[in-house]
């Protein structure tokens, strides 16, 4: 059975009542007054007490004393810690505290996108402002390596570190999704990214990289499929855990015989396994869906105007906006590719048209052609084209915000349909109220031609939103699959129990009776009411709402990745090894923190 919460804002968050396993776990207590919960090594008081906060504050601060791994080691060190007898870690020495040094501007290093040799730079640069600064410190740089072997060393040590720590983290989902995402393209090569959002204790989610997968090297859906079978297996991630697959809408990922999706599910049939939830429209919706809507070849033009205000126009005051937009998105060097993808945003393609006039100017100055501009057909076409990406746009933008369950997401899409069923309608009814940039273009050319001469054809683009819908009617479908679930799981103390599923209704039932958990449930999000909501009276509702959590709501994580690589494009294109680009991109797209003790320490934990 499946049921995702619905309303707007239900983030995943702890419940925030201490919890005792937390004393053993993150050296914390109760304090005697007030929330929060009081850190038996520093005596600070961490005033959220979601276990992510309490987690995090113990991870940061205090990494040292897991090395208490045995059960009476950690009750021996509590009651230490009670006593107020601190064990001391060892300091870090002199050269330990250069390392740290060294690995965290290697790590900013990687963030920035910045080059192995780039380090010798920064080097130089510390160099030259502590001998003005602090001329008595200007030594300390002397045991600071940021040579390009190092530096691509300590990235690798990095990524390990982090690699390790999802591993171990993954032992403990529940349930966990995937995301496959194949539109990253690094010079002449294309990839896959993996990624896995996994469910723990109390509905805690975490979003990571998975693994990188070439796909010059893997061609065959069948070579695809077991490399992603064998990252699953090195990660400890068995496929009965497995609840949810997005994906991109390319033949590739969903094609109907030989797409991976199939082969996926196929695998994933077993009595232990559960029905696979499958969506492909998530990823990358304004990138893939401009391409069924561009019915005239418009990017391919305005992308040519493009690189002649890069080349020739860059002085010019009118085209300023532009290019600081365009030198955000992906840096000042840039390549067809992503000029292309930047061009499909709908936010992009709307200032390009809010610019044609000064656009046409300029072409005619260089002496380019502007015969676009006489052409009626073209013109309305690209005032549709900027319409529906504008659209498009506000969607995927939507699409964006994590840390929702799916039904949130869910909710958007519907709206979405509804939305394009309307424009269906005002497209037969010759009704323009939507079609802003295209009844601008209309109400020019009809200045300028015959009062008995044909402006527009609006049949064709009736056909292109007809398309549109079934696209997206196909995406979801899965997710309209479990419409009555998701409703139930949105508003248990309003769905009538006899229309719930057999397996549901006597905890349903339950739960409805319960005046604490209905104050509960009013006043929290859903998120919040369901991590409080104790598993040994509602097992079922429990469980099911770890796999609802565990589906993706949002592009975020693909959206981080695809960002990384397209402003660093020309650095990435440089020779890398896929183990390094696979470091670069778990550092660009991680939440995790790096345990710097155990990288100065060389307590590094081995593959799993």
């Amino acid at each position: 059975m499946w049921m995702t919460p619905k309303r707007s804002k239900m983030e995943i968050d702890e419940s925030r009542a201490f919890r005792a396993e937390w004393t053993q776990r993150y050296l914390v207590v109760e304090p005697p007054e007030g929330e929060g919960a009081l850190c038996l090594v520093c005596r600070r008081l961490v005033a959220a007490t979601g276990e992510s906060d309490v987690k995090q504050h113990y991870e940061a601060e205090h990494q040292y004393y897991e090395r208490y791994v045995a059960e009476d080691e950690r009750a021996a060190l509590v009651e230490s810690l009670r006593r107020g007898d601190l064990p001391e870690a060892a300091p870090l020495t002199p050269e330990q505290r250069i390392a740290r040094a060294g690995l965290g501007l290697a790590r900013l290093l990687a963030l920035k996108g910045c080059g192995w040799g780039e380090g010798d730079f920064v080097h130089r640069c510390m160099a030259v402002m502590l001998r003005d600064v602090l001329p008595d410190h200007v030594g300390i740089m002397d045991g600071i390596d940021l040579s390009p072997e190092t530096t691509r060393q300590r990235v690798l040590d990095i990524h390990q570190n982090l690699r390790t720590q999802l591993f171990n983290r993954a032992k403990d989902f529940k349930a966990y999704s995937l995301a496959l995402d194949d539109q990253a393209f690094v010079a002449y090569e294309n990839y896959l990214l993996v990624f896995v959002r996994g469910v723990g204790h109390d509905l805690e989610v975490h979003e990571e990289l998975l693994t990188i997968i070439n796909l010059t090297h893997h061609f065959s859906v069948g070579a695809l499929m077991a490399a992603i079978l064998e990252a699953l297996q090195t990660a400890g991630l068995s496929l009965q855990r497995m609840v949810g697959l997005t994906t991109t809408h390319t033949l590739r990922m969903i094609g109907e015989n030989s797409g991976l999706v199939s082969y996926m599910r196929e695998k994933a049939v077993s009595p232990n396994c559960w029905n696979v939830i499958h969506y492909s429209g998530f990823l990358h919706l304004e990138l893939l869906s401009s391409y069924d809507v561009d019915v005239n070849q418009i990017i391919n033009a305005v992308s040519e105007w493009i690189v002649l205000i890069k080349t020739r126009g860059v002085r010019r005051p009118e085209f300023q906006a532009l290019l600081t937009e365009s030198e955000s998105e992906h840096g000042e060097r840039v390549n067809g590719r992503c000029l292309n993808n930047w061009l499909r945003k709908g936010k992009t393609l709307k200032l390009i048209f809010s610019l044609r006039k000064e656009i046409e100017t300029f072409l005619v100055s260089i002496g380019a052609t502007t015969v676009h501009f006489t052409d009626k057909e073209w013109l309305c076409d690209f005032g549709f084209l900027v319409d529906i990406m504008d659209h498009l746009g506000e969607i995927s933008e939507l699409l964006r915000v994590n840390r929702v369950f799916a039904a949130a997401a869910f909710d958007h899409i519907c709206a979405f349909e509804v939305k394009l069923n309307l424009l269906q309608r005002q497209v037969e009814e010759k009704n323009l109220t939507n079609f802003v940039a295209l009844s601008q273009v209309v109400d020019e050319l009809k200045e300028n031609l015959q009062e008995d001469e044909k402006v527009l054809d609006l049949e064709r683009y009736r056909g292109v939103i007809c398309r549109l819908q079934k696209e997206f009617e196909r995406h979801f479908k899965d997710l309209k699959f479990i419409k009555k679930d998701l409703e139930l799981f949105a508003n248990p103390f309003s769905f009538k129990p006899e229309y719930a599923p057999i397996s549901v209704r006597v905890e349903l039932t339950k739960l409805q009776a319960n005046a604490n958990l209905w104050e509960e449930y009013r006043t929290k999000d859903l998120g919040q009411f369901y991590a409080g909501l104790p598993a040994e009276s509602y097992p079922i509702i429990k469980g099911v709402a770890c796999k609802v959590a565990s589906l993706f709501d949002s592009s975020k994580i693909c959206e981080k990745a695809f960002s990384y690589l397209t402003r660093n494009q020309h650095t990435l294109s440089q020779p890398l090894t896929d183990e390094h680009l696979h470091a670069l991109f778990r550092i660009a797209t991680t939440e995790i923190e790096p345990r710097w003790d155990d990288l100065v320490r060389g307590r590094n934990e081995s593959n799993p």
